[in-house]
């Protein structure tokens, strides 16, 4: 009975306070430092663990590789000239934009684990964005312009602009952009004209923003609608059709003229008569008059 009492009650404390044994926890979950600076991860766990069990940081960048960072009660070679373990907590002395992902303090012993995750994110400001926009497209046609900031952290988001004015990325929340039909993605940066118009032709810029520095805008580019060249078509189909009558005509002439070579006629193929000998030479039979007559023949 008094044994039942002394476990309920540390299992009614537990529930109570959502505290468990075997915790580990960090300090700040969400680091961020600008690029070059120093940074700390900390990791701190329960007294269950015992007063050496076992910690290893692991690091999963942006593109989903992992890799350790402390394993085995030591730092691993990419790490160890400019970072130092003290306790279990991690301090980097100057980080870089390739350090930016999700670091995670594992902590075993007595047969018990525990984790947590530490993100940091390195503050790299934007650079100026490569942007690319077509010099001319024709009306009625699909084009997109694209705006990309290649060293920024965190990713960069784009803003662009139309004869240096700022465009909504909802057209129609703004009156002088009701009548537009574009798409802007602000994430990817990109701006997207379903079928363009005459009145999307303009001087169109980009500029990238991630909190971390100044934002970044790109020279103006100039994009220009123009209507299907009809007048240009027809042309061409005139062009065509005045050749092939010259072509005819070419034909004609040289064939008036005899510069063609004329077909050449088949001569029939000759036949030779086979008679019988016996009819020749005045053999026996009905037929056998002193008179030729053929009774079969054969054609070569």
């Amino acid at each position: 009975m008094l044994v039942g009492w002394l476990v309920s009650v540390p299992l009614f404390f537990f529930a109570a306070t959502g505290v468990s044994g075997f915790t580990v926890n960090t300090d700040n979950a969400n680091v961020r430092v600008e690029e070059n600076k120093g940074a700390d991860l900390t990791c701190s766990y329960s007294a269950d663990f015992g007063s050496n069990p076992r910690v290893e940081w692991k690091f999963k960048n942006q593109k989903g590789s992992q890799m350790y960072v402390f394993f085995d009660k030591q730092l691993t070679t990419p790490y160890a000239d400019r970072v130092t373990m003290y306790g279990s907590n991690l301090r980097f002395s100057r980080v870089t934009r390739e350090d930016t992902g999700v670091y995670s303090c594992e902590v075993s012993a007595n047969s018990q684990f525990g984790e947590v995750k530490v993100t940091m994110t390195i503050l790299v400001p934007p650079g100026e964005p490569v942007v690319r926009v077509p010099s001319s497209v024709t009306t009625g046609r699909a084009v997109t312009l694209t705006c990309h900031d290649p060293v920024g952290s965190p990713p960069s988001k784009y803003n662009w602009f139309k004869d240096g004015v700022l465009m909504p990325s909802d057209p129609s929340t703004i009156a002088a952009f009701k009548n537009a039909t574009y798409k802007l993605n602000t994430e990817k940066g990109t701006l997207e004209f379903p079928a363009a118009v005459k009145m999307d032709s303009a001087q169109y810029s980009c500029e990238a923003f991630n909190g971390a520095g100044p934002a970044q805008r790109s020279k103006p580019f100039e994009l220009r609608i123009q209507d299907l060249n009809t007048g240009g078509i027809v042309a061409g189909v005139i062009v065509a059709l005045l050749l092939v009558v010259l072509l005819v005509f070419g034909i004609w002439y040289a064939k008036k003229k005899g510069y063609l070579p004329k077909k050449t006629e088949s001569k029939p193929k000759s036949s030779v008569v086979y008679q019988p000998a016996s009819s020749v030479y005045g053999g026996g039979g009905e037929n056998n008059d002193g008179e030729f007559k053929q009774t079969s023949s054969f054609v070569v």
